[in-house]
């Protein structure tokens, strides 16, 4: 029988390997940018087009490479960074293996050139599917400049899976924003479409987070650290206030990204009882160790690192963060400048210490009701007691006023005000006036009694629900909109740039105006009617966090997210205090609707409560 194990050939092994190492574009970025802080770069230039699955260029001005050195950096294990396996616990570059630029070459067309400083000529290599096609002298500036062109341009069944450019995009400056943050002494930009995104000058950690997280971030980021024998930690997290449902999370140990499930939830427990919940915190919290006490070799993106005294860190990260919003969330409780002043009384020496003195009437009887003027409160009440009250008059107006109540019921539809204020249409006149009386319970519910029992109605669910459907129905009509005094200013990271940008024309069919200004900055000059002006950034937001990039793709999802945040943030809230025309209204317009009996967010609107259960409750 013949043998049937043999070894595969180099460009396949490659192609394999580059399966694990090289997952999309962003992969690349991230190799590609990481070999340039090796090289000691201090100005480093990323220019993608097509979201990097047509070019990925990569200039530095490094250390550059000798010509034999170019060459070798393509192959499988060529590496500098380590010469025996004791090498591994003593890592102090990005990479170490030596297998980025193998795996990249075999499923993408390469052009590199590179020049050593002190060296005349640098060096041109073109390479494709691992093979060698050109290498020549070439002029060029020192450092490296690296373009890969057509990802998995032979491997087709990976660049099918590939998502759109927006996506792709997103992971691209996400893999960008991690190395930019882990170096801020390194001046970063990033091109897309011949468009620059993002222009970050050298700086320090905190400039360098304003960069990227956006400037609105200064008044929300508080400072950590702490060092021991085991770490040093510093770095920024965010107050309670800015906690979203997709935060900023970053975690760097010796100017290494990292992903640490069990670190993150140190910090999510030091934020115990101070978030609502489905919201995480903000942090970039940066680690650094010995080196010997962690392994970074256990995952081929290198993003996953093990530590030695993991269990003990625990408490150091969670003390640290606890330490900082402490210190915030109590010096908040007071308020020194805008409290009355305290009239502090100085004592003087030579004054008379006079004992306090009780004043009280030696005469008083308590059984007696006109003796003194201390009585005066005894003999009020009894001759109230004492008047010969009516009783019938006093039910009869008690009646009188329910009569009156009924009456306003009865003419609900007659209330113009309240319709243009809840924005509730006219098209429920007739069943509010059917519908009885209602009730409202703690400024939140709204009771009224249904032929099966007791109805009760989340008020601010309901005006959801109304709100969500007029919006789906809703063109830009005449009135939709009310411009504003003064124009909105919005300036977004880099990340939710592109995202809001798709979403300018979704935005615009709801009642906005928006222009954008340029960079990452956004002009709103008009919002829905009734939409509360000083909450729009906020809004827009949490509004970028619901909406992700996966409903790019789906643009009626994407439409129905958008309509359901704003909804939500223009629908009354709770604590209001409503009237029996707007219990009514609101109320008729909740059974007008498609789907009553839910918000838009999937949490129930009403329940009833049974007759019989209420029985149950007296036997």
């Amino acid at each position: 029988m013949a043998d049937i194990i043999n070894l595969l050939p180099d460009h396949v092994a490659n192609q394999i390997a580059a399966g694990e190492v090289v997952q999309r574009p962003a992969s690349v970025i991230k190799e590609l940018v990481e070999n340039s802080v090796d090289a000691g770069a201090t100005k480093i230039q990323v220019i993608v087009k097509d979201a990097g699955k047509t070019l990925v260029q990569v200039i530095d001005n490094g250390c550059g490479m000798s010509a034999t050195d170019a060459r070798m950096c393509f192959e499988r294990h060529a590496t500098s960074k380590i010469q025996k396996a004791s090498d591994l616990f003593d890592i102090q570059t990005m990479g170490f293996r030596g297998e980025a630029m193998a795996s990249i070459v075999a499923i993408a067309t390469v052009e590199m050139r590179t020049r050593k400083y002190g060296d005349e000529m640098g060096t041109l290599i073109r390479m494709s599917g691992s093979e060698v096609e050109t290498q020549e002298p070439t002029a060029c500036p020192n450092g490296t400049n690296i373009m890969v062109k057509n990802l998995f341009y032979n491997v087709p069944a990976r660049r099918k899976f590939l998502k759109s450019d927006s996506y792709e995009m997103g992971l691209v400056t996400e893999e960008f924003y991690r190395v930019a943050l882990a170096h801020p002494d390194i001046e970063m930009s990033l091109t897309h479409n011949g468009v620059v995104m993002l222009n970050l000058s050298a700086s320090n950690t905190m400039n360098r987070i304003l960069g990227v997280a956006g400037k609105s971030m200064s008044k929300y980021l508080l400072p950590i650290e702490s060092e021991t024998s085991m770490a040093k930690i510093k770095g920024y997290i965010g107050t309670p206030e800015c906690a979203k449902t997709k935060a900023d999370q970053y975690f760097f140990v010796n100017h290494r990204f990292m992903k640490h499930g069990i670190f993150a939830r140190a910090v999510q427990r030091a934020y115990d009882n101070l978030l609502p919940a489905g919201k995480n915190p903000t942090f970039f919290i940066y680690i650094d160790v010995d080196p010997s006490t962690i392994d970074i070799n256990i995952h081929p993106t290198k993003t996953e690192i093990k530590f030695e005294n993991e269990q003990a860190m625990w408490p150091i990260l969670m003390s640290t963060v606890k330490e900082a919003l402490g210190k915030v969330i109590l010096a908040s409780t007071i308020d020194f400048e805008n409290q009355p002043a305290i009239d502090i009384p100085v004592f003087n020496k030579n004054d008379e210490v006079v004992p306090p003195q009780i004043h009280y009437n030696a005469g008083y009887n308590p059984f007696e009701s006109t003796k003194s003027s201390g009585t005066t409160h005894q003999a009020t009440f009894r001759s109230r007691m004492s008047d010969n009250t009516d009783w019938q008059k006093l039910y009869g107006e008690f009646e009188s006023n329910r009569t009156t109540d009924s009456n306003q019921s009865e003419n609900q539809n007659n209330s113009e005000g309240v319709q243009q204020q809840l924005n509730l249409g006219t098209d429920g006149g007739q069943a509010a006036a059917s519908a009885g009386r209602f009730f409202q319970l703690k400024g939140k519910y709204i009771l009224t009694s249904v032929k099966s029992g007791l109805m009760v109605i989340d008020q601010h669910r309901a005006h959801e629900r109304i709100l969500f459907e007029k919006m789906l129905r809703r063109t830009t009509d005449e009135g939709a909109s009310q411009r504003l005094l003064y124009p909105e200013r919005l300036d977004l990271n880099l990340k939710d740039t592109d995202l809001f940008r798709q979403m300018i024309p979704e935005l615009e069919k709801l009642g906005f105006e928006i222009n954008e200004l340029g960079g990452n900055s956004f002009s709103v000059s008009a919002v829905p009617a009734t939409f509360p002006e000083k909450d729009l950034k906020d809004w827009v937001n949490s509004m970028l966090m619901l909406t992700g990039e996966e409903y790019i793709a789906m643009k009626d999802s994407m439409t129905e997210s958008i309509a359901a945040s704003l909804a939500s943030q223009m629908a009354i809230g709770y604590g209001r205090t409503l009237t029996q025309d707007e219990m009514a209204d609101l109320n008729a317009q909740l059974f007008a609707c498609q789907m009553p009996n839910y918000a838009p967010s999937g949490r129930p609107v009403l329940t009833i409560i049974s007759n019989d259960d209420i029985d149950k409750l007296f036997k």
